[in-house]
């Protein structure tokens, strides 16, 4: 009996182990990651992995307050104003539904701001009052073939009477006078008058040169049937007498294919003091994908862009003056792709890094080089490699800003390419003859890499995909520290969010680095399921901020210093000082940064006071608001002072 009871327990220990083992050997996997994951937390928590690598954390903001980021930029409050428009979202759009949220990383408050256009892909730039200039947005989405039900295009309209312009409505008819077809304008056009011509030997008048005007047009009816395939003359409707026998319309293909975005005018200034948008003289050039960059004299040039037709703005740059708030057009034409990366040199001049953003002919305006813009003369800068694979790449300039040395960073083939670089490309513009040499390479071919300028002179690299908008799940979950003295980049925490097309980051004031926006094309590893916008904000807190030493704390001081002035401030720990920094608020869209800068700061320690010098250049040291850091010898920085310079 006992070994019947014996036999029995035995049985029932050994079905019992066979069940614990399968049922372990299904959720082995499971178990597994579970732990894994536990101890990754564990490891990642401690004082020590975080003085390191420092340590990433996601905000989620309220449901009602989430919006599809596209654009950021640091307020001189402190704030930060994070704008949608439209979000990429084309029942957004139809429904003038457009977004912007003003945040406060200190407060965690945010605000909901009127927005009074479509700014989804407009432009921006930091003014010399401290107010965000944004111009250009979106007026119409793509529509892709197949989706597009009229046919359309450009229609050039030519105006040959050189006494007066001609102003043609929205809803004005053109007619084919070969084709018979009939096309309607969707917008009003401003066709100027005809320029007679002289000989300059003789005097003698050689003829009219007709005004042109360029206008979208659509046919009346949908189909293929009213589509077109060659060049015709068109017959304006609605004019009579003389205005009919001089004003006709010149369109080539008028079909069903793709069309691009199309651009808008407006122009505002965001006010940080009173958070709200204020409209100021619209663009001469309708405009989506813009770069805006500051000149020497603190006005802004806008270049590149797609059109109000849909094209690419053909080198018509123009200038802001923020005194007049009225903008004109530069003397000399030069085109670039969108969102063009273009930053002012010490000497005035502008440089092109090639970095872009994508739409335009692939064999123009790609090479980078040295503009200047009142000549337009263009001198290109030699040995960048892997120049074909320049869009979605990121270029910053490298602190000290004085030692004009920048990086181009990542980037992907044209258009929808699966090519993408491992390539970091440095570039000193000091040198004698500049040229490009590589610098030290990412793990991985990387589109859309995130970069800001650290107050301890490193550069913060993170994020961006293998792939055209992440596709193939190929966000690439890592992030890297530059180190400028050295040359070399060394792996630090490890993002939580995947971040590639329409993301960014800034650098905010008490030194951690804020990360926005991701726009995935899908959401699967086989492309099968479409992609989410990426709402969550992260934020990246860096070793320096994880070291033992006691933080460096700056107050008192001015809050206006001139270039080539000194203004002194009270710190305990000004004998521990070794490098001052004035930083320029980051404006960011599209990994494209052009505002950041860091620029070195001579300074004297006395006591408990810091006496800090600007330098003189105004075009290194360009006019606004600017984050000042002191940091000390384990390159642990204050919280920064906000300091004018006007």
């Amino acid at each position: 009996m006992n070994d019947r009871a014996g036999r029995r327990r035995a049985r029932r220990l050994a079905i019992g182990t066979a069940v614990v083992l399968a049922l372990a050997g299904m959720n082995g996997p499971w178990l597994y990651r579970f732990g894994t994951e536990k101890y990754h937390q564990y490891k990642i928590n401690q004082p020590e992995y975080k003085a390191a690598n420092g340590k990433w954390e996601i905000i989620e903001f309220p449901e009602e307050y989430r919006q599809n980021t596209i654009h950021a930029a640091l307020l001189r409050t402190g704030k930060v104003l994070l704008v949608a428009g439209s979000g990429n979202n084309q029942d957004n759009f139809d429904a003038k539904r457009y977004d912007t949220r003003v945040w406060d990383p200190v407060k965690g408050t945010i605000k909901k701001v009127p927005t009074p256009s479509d700014l989804f892909c407009t432009g921006h730039t930091q003014l010399a009052n401290g107010n965000l200039l944004i111009a250009g947005g979106t007026k119409r989405y793509e529509k892709l073939k197949g989706d597009v039900k009229k046919a359309g295009g450009l229609m050039i309209v030519h105006n040959e009477n050189p006494d007066k312009p001609i102003t043609l409505p929205a809803g004005t008819k053109f007619t084919g006078k070969e084709n018979g077809k009939t096309f309607v304008s969707k917008d009003p056009v401003l066709v100027p008058r005809a320029k007679k011509k002289f000989d300059p030997r003789t005097g003698a008048f050689l003829g009219n040169d007709p005004g042109l005007g360029r206008i979208y047009v659509e046919a009346a009816k949908e189909g293929a049937r009213y589509e077109t395939g060659t060049q015709d003359n068109y017959r304006v409707g609605g004019l009579t007498g003389a205005d009919a026998r001089n004003t006709y319309g010149i369109a080539q293909k008028l079909a069903l294919d793709k069309k691009d975005f199309q651009g808008i005018r407006d122009a505002y200034e965001f006010d940080p003091v009173a958070e709200k948008y204020i409209k100021v003289d619209p663009m001469n050039e309708a405009r989506w994908y813009p770069t805006l960059t500051m000149l020497s004299d603190g006005r802004i040039l806008s270049v590149s862009g797609l059109d109000d037709i849909g094209q690419l703005v053909p080198g018509k740059n123009e200038i802001f003056d923020p005194k007049t708030k009225k903008w004109t057009y530069t003397e000399k034409v030069r085109q670039f792709p969108t969102y063009p990366a273009l930053f002012l040199m010490q000497n005035g001049r502008i440089f092109y890094s090639g970095s872009n953003a994508g739409y335009g002919p692939d064999d123009v305006g790609r090479e980078p080089g040295v503009w200047d813009v009142d000549t337009n003369k263009f001198t290109k800068v030699p040995g960048l490699s892997d120049a074909k694979l320049m869009e979605t790449s990121n270029t910053v300039l490298l602190p000290p800003a004085q030692d004009e040395k920048y990086m181009v960073i990542g980037g992907g083939g044209v258009g929808e390419s699966k090519l993408s670089s491992k390539k970091t490309r440095i570039v000193d513009l000091k040198a004698d003859s500049p040229r490009f040499v590589d610098g030290p390479s990412l793990e991985k071919g990387t589109r859309y890499p995130q970069a800001s300028i650290l107050p301890d002179d490193s550069v913060l690299v993170s994020g961006g995909s293998e792939d055209y908008r992440g596709r193939g799940d190929s966000n690439i979950l890592q992030a890297r520290l530059y180190d400028t003295e050295r040359n070399t980049f060394e792996r630090v925490a490890d993002p939580l969010v995947g971040r590639n097309y329409h993301s960014g980051s800034i650098l905010l004031p008490d030194g951690r680095v804020m990360f926005f926006g991701s726009d995935s094309l899908f959401a699967d590893k086989a492309n099968t399921k479409p992609g989410k916008f990426e709402q969550r904000i992260e934020i990246y807190t860096p070793p320096y901020l994880y070291q033992d030493s006691a933080r460096p704390a700056l107050s008192g001081g001015p809050q206006t210093i001139a270039r080539g002035a000194t203004g002194t401030f009270t710190s305990a720990q000004a004998s521990s000082v070794k490098k001052v920094r004035l930083i320029r608020p980051s404006a960011s869209t599209h990994v494209t940064d052009v505002d950041q800068r860091s620029i070195a700061l001579d300074f004297t320690a006395d006591g408990d006071k810091l006496t800090v010098s600007v330098p003189k250049n105004r075009n290194l040291v360009q006019p606004g608001w600017y984050m000042l850091f002191a940091t000390d010898g384990q390159g642990v920085p204050s919280k920064a002072q906000w300091v004018k310079v006007p």
